[in-house]
């Protein structure tokens, strides 16, 4: 008492009737861009739930990478 393949293909016959290749494919494709940006949503909420914040010590920290940066910004400027 399933649906059998020759409803399934009626059922797709009309369906492409009413709406057309186009809006369908359109249809299709805003469908999939949805499930991609709900999924890239939740998987960049769980690093931030999991990672616990270490303090940061202002002093330490800031002079090794400024010196860092300003060694990229003399190898940009000489080549």
């Amino acid at each position: 008492m399933g649906i059998s393949i020759w409803q399934l293909l009626i059922v797709l016959g009309i369906v492409i009737l009413l709406f057309g290749t186009k809006k369908l494919r359109n249809i299709g494709s805003d469908l999939g861009g949805a499930i991609r940006g709900f999924k890239k949503s939740m998987n960049d909420d769980e690093p931030e739930q999991k990672d616990d914040p270490k303090p940061v010590d202002d002093k330490s920290d800031s002079a090794p990478q400024q010196a860092r940066s300003d060694d990229k910004a003399n190898e940009k400027t000489h080549s």
